[in-house]
């Protein structure tokens, strides 16, 4: 299995990858919630401008393009193939109108097991359990999500990219479901944080670990 980390931003690093180089984008950028990134103002206006330059590079590089978009900004995303969700009815957020119990994954591309003739597959996870890492990152994504998300949507052997890898969870899950990945952070810390965690699983699974330059 290979593994990729690439520190530097993720525009600069995917306009250098050929069409179609990876076999899906999985991702969790950021919401436009006003969080303060160290590396990045998270506001609507800052998710704006971010949206369609990302998108247009992910739909590039992959056939499969799968984004946790959040739900106030949803609109700000080009249509999407299908919305998959993750329901916790002890709550994910706060909204309007009271505690959001479900998030939307929009999905671009085809399902791999209608693809591959494996039969239909539920569009829903109901999250039981919250494995989300003790990481000093705002928002990491609980480890049992990513996992169900990776391996609802791609199939075992797959390389997946990461864009806004942040803490490391997409990477840690893919290493658990037999995936390959390349992943992207702006960020020192949190790529500190993501390398070590990465590097970590890597060492539980006994798989070899390549990083980029």
């Amino acid at each position: 299995m290979k593994f990729e980390l690439h520190l530097g931003d993720c525009l600069e690093v995917m306009r250098s990858m050929p069409d179609k180089s990876v076999d899906a984008v999985i991702t969790d950028p950021p919401y436009g919630n006003g969080l303060h990134y160290a590396s990045y103002l998270d506001t609507r206006e800052s998710l704006e401008n971010l949206v369609p330059a990302f998108m247009s590079e992910c739909l590039r590089i992959a056939d499969k393009v799968v984004v946790t978009p959040g739900v106030a900004n949803i609109y700000l995303y080009p249509k999407y193939t299908w919305i998959l969700s993750w329901v916790n009815m002890a709550g994910v957020g706060s909204s309007s109108w009271g505690f959001s119990c479900w998030q939307p994954v929009l999905v671009y591309g085809k399902d791999p097991f209608l693809q591959t003739r494996k039969g239909r597959r539920p569009d829903t996870y109901q999250q039981k359990g919250n494995e989300v890492a003790k990481v000093n990152h705002p928002c990491p994504k609980p480890d049992n999500v990513m996992r169900w998300i990776i391996e609802r949507t791609t199939l075992a052997g797959d390389t997946i990219l990461d864009p806004f890898m942040g803490s490391g969870t997409t990477g840690v899950a893919c290493i658990q479901t037999g995936r390959n990945f390349i992943g992207i952070e702006i960020d020192p810390t949190y790529f500190a944080i993501a390398e070590r965690r990465i590097k970590e699983a890597r060492q539980q699974m006994r798989l070899p670990f390549e990083e980029a330059a």
